[in-house]
């Protein structure tokens, strides 16, 4: 065990990308984009404000490699049709004070809300459960040539975003989205070589991996969003998942951030984490010091960190190399600076609850409260911890359906 590691210090990727410290902004939701799903100037100045923070490394909110495969309303599409001046913009602005800018790419597959995308894509034409059944159509089965397809747009998306100026690039390989669809056996049901075996169910994701290596080179870091678990009965298990690192990390990628859940079984919000979880603060650290027993690359874990003090306490066990931060920096753009200043420093988040737990449910409020607190900084805003949640109801539900309006009439 090492006792002398601090949040300041700096890390070196094995490309030799260097990180000027341990904290690391994990993916939010910003819903910034404007009708041609480019980015709005506002996540530039958000950006800029997290940079001037002192965070080591951010990762942007889901780029979509797809326009017609989105999993929000507002997404941000980094493909051929984009228009680069803005995210050139964004990619300036959130690297400077030496913060390191990866790009997040994704596809929802069949987790795109039926008023977005009526006949959504999967491995296998299974539906989501949990009451998602109703907000989520029933997706079709993707045909090989589509697979390839997509892999190539997470290819293209990758060229990209090192071209406007991000300096790596994260897969989205989390949360029930496409890539977790293909590595879970509940989801993913197929009998060709994109299932079955765990071995072909991580195909998908490993030939992401190689075809974005191919287009970046060795120099521009390619790091993974991976599921612990997704904590589902019939899901992607925590044996698989450490059988799908172990590959990761044998084929080169440069980091893996650690999460867990689903939008069915949402654990990475902090749903259902046992007490002796949320006194470490770290919901996935458990399973980190796991992995670390079977691979040398880089990890981070996110989820629950509030406190200098369980960051360091996490860093110093070895088990993880980078904090994870996501909602608390939605709260706080100086955060990263406040952490490393004093060993004692913490941050709480509130309850969030309209009082009714079916309208906390339909308007997602673990999502769209700090997405309207994002929306605050970006317009050179304060966050404002008091803010109303049935505010962000109206809002959330308002502006779903001018989407689906719009939708409609395309």
């Amino acid at each position: 065990m090492t006792t002398a590691i601090t949040l300041q210090q700096g890390f070196t990727l094995k490309n030799g990308t260097f990180i000027k410290n341990r904290l690391f902004k994990s993916a939010m939701s910003e819903q910034l984009s404007d009708a041609q799903h480019n980015p709005l100037p506002g996540l530039a100045t958000l950006y800029r404000a997290w940079a001037l923070g002192g965070l080591g490394l951010s990762i942007t909110g889901n780029l979509m490699v797809d326009r017609n495969a989105l999993g929000e309303p507002k997404q941000v599409v980094l493909d051929e049709q984009s228009d680069l001046t803005e995210f050139k913009n964004w990619a300036k602005q959130g690297s400077l004070n030496g913060t390191q800018l990866w790009a997040q790419l994704n596809h929802p597959g069949k987790q795109t809300p039926n008023f977005i995308n009526k006949e959504p894509v999967a491995p296998s034409a299974i539906a989501l459960t949990n009451g998602l059944e109703k907000g989520f159509n029933t997706p079709r089965a993707l045909t090989e040539s589509e697979i390839l397809n997509i892999i190539g747009q997470f290819q293209t998306s990758a060229k990209l975003a090192k071209q406007v100026g991000f300096t790596g690039v994260q897969i989205h390989g989390a949360h029930g989205y496409l890539v977790n669809q293909f590595l879970s056996p509940r989801h993913n049901q197929r009998d060709d070589q994109w299932g079955g075996s765990i071995e072909n169910r991580m195909r998908f994701v490993l030939s992401i991996y190689q075809a974005i290596r191919a287009e970046v080179g060795g120099a521009f870091p390619i790091g993974i969003k991976l599921n612990s678990a997704d904590f589902m009965r019939g899901g992607f298990t925590e044996e698989e998942s450490m059988q799908v690192v172990k590959a990761l990390a044998d084929a080169g990628i440069d980091q893996i951030e650690i999460s867990g859940g689903t939008y069915e079984s949402p654990t990475m919000t902090g749903h259902k984490v046992k007490k002796s979880t949320l006194e470490r603060e770290a919901y996935f650290l458990a399973y980190a010091e796991k992995v670390r027993a079977i691979t040398d690359t880089p990890l981070v874990v996110t989820g629950g960190f509030r406190s200098s003090k369980a960051m360091l306490s996490a860093l110093k066990s070895n088990a993880t190399d980078f904090i994870g931060l996501a909602r608390p920096m939605s709260l706080d753009t100086q955060l990263p600076n406040k952490l490393m200043a004093s060993d004692e420093h913490a941050i709480s988040l509130p309850n969030l609850t309209t009082g009714v737990k079916a309208i906390d449910r339909m308007a997602m409020l673990d999502i769209t409260w700090y997405e309207a607190q994002l929306a605050r900084i970006a317009k050179q805003q304060q966050p404002k911890a008091n803010l109303g949640t049935w505010p962000v109801f109206f809002k959330t539900i308002y502006g779903a359906g001018i989407y689906a309006f719009r939708k409609r009439r395309a």
